[in-house]
């Protein structure tokens, strides 16, 4: 049998938008119509039906509604707030990362862990780095854990990094153009014009 076109649209259209006509209906005491609700909703850019929301308002007038799921945030979203300067975030993404706090400890600690991080690089206090790795052993989330570990198997060198004001930046930068010259050149090229490019390329 061929599915109606009511059958055929899209499942949960309308629960992006639950929450806000929960908030609605619990602050109206219930006393709000189906016709001004979905208006507000159309609003802020439902495309469902009228029925649909006529049907949940019933729903929670007889009190047999499904819980509205909760709008969790993505972990890749939780890290770029938790990565980001405070400073830098809107007011929404900054209460959000409040919530995600107070709902998951692990995330609190992880969070707490990379603003002292981000401390020490920024500030060259490379002398407080050895006590952060301990603190990261000993209570953070396992992948904060593992980077703590990284960290202590090359400990001088870090150190050393996050202290001093010199950097292997420029170096570094000088072979990898070297590299793309050889890959360049490579089977087409005597080793003197590629000597000649090397010495003459800025």
């Amino acid at each position: 049998m061929l599915a109606s076109a009511r059958d055929r649209r899209p499942n949960g259209v309308l629960e992006p938008f639950k929450a806000y006509l929960d908030a609605r209906f619990t602050e109206t005491e219930g006393q709000v119509s189906g016709t001004w609700l979905f208006l507000e909703i159309q609003a802020r850019g439902y495309r469902g039906s009228r029925q649909v929301v006529r049907k949940h308002l019933a729903a929670l007038r007889a009190g047999t509604a499904e819980p509205t799921r909760a709008d969790i945030p993505s972990p890749r979203k939780i890290t770029s707030w938790i990565m980001r300067p405070r400073e830098t975030l809107t007011e929404s993404q900054d209460q959000r990362l409040l919530q995600v706090r107070l709902a998951c400890p692990d995330i609190t600690r992880a969070c707490d862990l990379a603003l002292a991080f981000a401390d020490l690089v920024c500030h060259r206090r490379g002398c407080l780095l050895l006590e952060w790795i301990r603190q990261a052993e000993q209570d953070a989330p396992k992948p904060v854990q593992g980077f703590a570990g990284f960290l202590r198997q090359d400990l001088d060198a870090v150190t050393a990094g996050l202290t001093l004001p010199w950097s292997p930046g420029v170096v570094e930068g000088h072979v990898n153009r070297v590299k793309t010259l050889e890959r360049a050149m490579y089977g087409r090229a005597s080793f003197a014009l590629l000597r000649t490019r090397v010495l003459t390329r800025p």
